[in-house]
């Protein structure tokens, strides 16, 4: 069979699957429903890559070696919301059934400065609170700029931004060891750097919050 035919049936067969997958959901509870699509998402992405055979690799990160939407998930992104409401902080759960705090330097920096804002410090208390004794937690921080300044001075201070949130955690409980840090720099925009509005969004520190399968 031609490549392109195997791949385009392959794709069509993992959206096929994750129709069925998702009609399946309505007798679950809402913590098997998620990890459920996680798995499906999975096998939908894979089988968007390669041969076609990455829909057996995406099922796999999905279902087996990927994240837990699990009941703990559900009341951690609840909580956030509550500490968050009013301040611009966006909570949301990934594709991947990791949880997102998405913090505006307005509230996380200030700029060219990588000193956590004192708005920020409750956030990161509740964020941390309870997680110290939470089993197969893993925390990714990811800092950001907008794209004024040259890389030589963004790289680093992205890095250092996201350095000073798991130090901060750190100082809270929580087990540097769980904790990966990126320095994105302006390299990973999610708004124009030709408004003001648009760095600001830029400008930003992102903590993923995941628990595994298993």
């Amino acid at each position: 069979m031609p490549m392109k035919s195997f791949i385009t049936q392959t794709a069509v067969v993992s959206l096929g699957a994750a129709a069925i997958l998702l009609g399946g959901c309505a007798g679950m509870t809402e913590t098997q429903r998620n990890t459920a699509i996680g798995a499906g998402v999975g096998a939908v992405a894979g089988g968007l890559i390669g041969d076609g055979r990455g829909a057996l690799i995406g099922a796999g990160v999905g279902a087996l070696g990927g994240y837990a939407w699990s009941q703990y998930m559900i009341n951690k992104k609840a909580e956030m919301e509550r500490a968050t409401a009013g301040t611009g902080i966006q909570i949301t759960q990934t594709a991947d059934n990791r949880l997102q705090v998405n913090a505006p330097s307005d509230i996380s920096f200030a700029v060219n400065s990588a000193e956590i804002q004192p708005r920020l410090r409750p956030v990161l208390n509740q964020f941390a609170n309870g997680l110290g004794e939470q089993q197969g937690v893993e925390i990714s921080i990811v800092g950001h700029t907008d794209s004024t300044g040259t890389d030589a001075i963004n790289d680093p201070l992205s890095l250092n931004r996201a350095n000073s949130v798991r130090n901060y955690l750190a100082s809270r409980g929580i087990d540097p060891r769980q904790i990966v840090i990126q320095g994105q720099g302006s390299h990973q925009p999610i708004a124009s750097n030709g408004t003001v509005e648009g760095r600001a969004r830029n400008r930003r520190v992102e903590i993923y919050l995941g628990q595994r399968i298993g």
